[in-house]
């Protein structure tokens, strides 16, 4: 059998060695999205070496601890004690890699516009140790014509050029945390390349760690891809959120609208209201093509509601607290102390990125009430761009008595593991924005949907 050294050309001996599991990958950034993308790497069986600039995680994960519910510290240890994964944060070791995957944050800058700071970032200590032959690969979600617009210009300062001497190509994250039915090697991975080269490289390289490879054409198709998605489900959400508002005026109750029309078979898909928007996509890539469009003097109109009913959710939320707490028990807002219940954006995760429930907590804080709040996965708030000021904040212990002394309970999130009966019998008043007591037959005078 030929070495891989005597293979003619760079991408032909970079396929080989990915088909013969001889590749070295490496991840750079250990969040949501990429460190249970590097267990599934080192699962199929390459070699898998971690890359973040946070000093505290490749300990961690070198121990055999992981910080994500979606890789248990069990199957990380037996990952590491088997030297398939490591961690480190020494860029350096980019250069051992045949193939990198980008897996770093792409927010939103106080103007509503693309932050590539990180992508720019990390494509310059990529471009630093570059090699002929590597793949690289970059997952973050952002606007179309980032790939060749931003990581390519960054990789070939240093004379090399993509498709001749390295490869690159784009596959946007599909990761739904907290989601028991699909997993990364279950989900089907859209893949695109620059060039022919480099997406026979993408399809053989994913092919191997994932169940099935969907190609596309480009990688400003593939950015197109992940934009949409997101964008579909803030629109539908925006669309539910306001039908709330209209049918509250009415006195219709949306969630009841909502379960009688699901059961059309065809024409309709359910999405629910609630307190706002979380999570990293869905508040924030919608904007990415905002942006983008402005360049081909096109707008975005749709998308541009459907982020401003989105955003105006919690102030709605607050003036549903407001106006009950006054209506049941005559007590001001600013005198209040209210629970929150539920800290993370989504249930059953401790995903707290852009969880509405801290605007939440800040809009009541304004207003001069008192906020704490209960969260099973959440034990204490840890460093957040946005909102530092509720750093080392610790979960509050739930008992009847305690859930008695707050003037009302505010349910942000709906975790199956908050004991909604002990709610039900100790608080005096509920604000619901997620239905759950109806949904457990747990409704009375006290609850009041919003």
């Amino acid at each position: 059998m030929d070495r891989p050294e005597a293979i003619g050309s760079e991408s032909s001996m970079a396929r080989v060695r990915i088909e013969r599991r001889m590749a070295v990958a490496g991840v750079i950034g250990l969040g949501y999205v990429g460190l249970p993308l590097a267990a599934a790497i080192a699962r199929a069986g390459f070699k898998t070496i971690g890359f973040d600039i946070d000093p505290q995680k490749p300990p961690l994960l070198n121990a055999g601890t992981s910080y994500i519910d979606a890789v248990k510290s069990e199957e990380l240890g037996r990952l590491v004690a088997d030297e398939r994964l490591s961690a480190t944060s020494d860029m350096s070791g980019l250069s051992r890699c045949d193939v990198i995957v980008i897996c770093v944050p792409t927010p939103l800058t106080r103007h509503r516009e693309p932050d590539m700071t990180y992508i720019a970032a990390t494509s310059a200590a990529i471009a630093r140790y570059l090699r002929a032959g590597q793949l690289v690969v970059l997952e973050s979600t952002t606007y179309p014509g980032t790939t060749d617009e931003v990581v390519r210009p960054i990789l070939e300062a240093g004379g090399m050029k993509s498709g001749r001497d390295f490869f690159l190509g784009f596959s946007p994250e599909r990761e739904d945390p907290g989601n028991r039915e699909f997993e990364t090697v279950t989900i089907p991975k859209v893949v695109a390349g620059d060039g022919a080269d480099a997406l026979a490289l993408m399809q053989a390289f994913y092919g191997a760690v994932v169940s099935q490879v969907v190609p596309v054409s480009s990688p400003a198709t593939a950015e197109a891809v992940k934009i949409t998605e997101n964008i579909f489900r803030a629109v539908n959400i925006a669309l539910v959120n306001e039908l709330k508002l209209v049918y509250d005026a009415m006195g219709i109750d949306v969630w009841e609208v909502i379960e009688a029309a699901k059961t059309k078979p065809f024409g309709y898909m359910p999405f629910y209201p609630g307190p706002g928007l979380g999570g990293h996509c869905i508040p924030i890539d919608p904007f990415y093509l905002t942006w983008k469009s402005r360049e081909f003097d096109t707008p975005t109109r749709f998308i541009e509601l459907a982020g401003e009913i989105n955003t105006s959710m919690p102030r709605y939320v607050v003036g549903r607290l407001e106006e009950a707490l006054d209506r049941r028990s005559g007590i001001a807002l600013g005198r209040a102390r209210i629970l929150l219940i539920g800290l993370a954006y989504k249930k059953n995760v401790s995903d707290i990125r852009e969880s509405p429930s801290f605007k939440l907590m800040e809009l009541i804080e304004k207003r001069g009430a008192k906020c704490d709040y209960h969260d099973p996965h959440v034990a204490e708030i840890p460093t957040t761009r946005e909102h530092a000021v509720f750093k080392g904040r610790r979960s509050v212990g739930l008992a009847v008595e305690t859930v008695a002394s707050y003037d009302a309970v505010l349910i942000s999130t709906d975790h199956d593991a908050v004991d909604y009966e002990l709610l039900a019998a100790g608080a005096r008043l509920i604000i619901d924005t997620r239905n759950v007591f109806a949904r457990k037959g747990l409704t009375n005078e006290r609850v009041v949907k919003a």
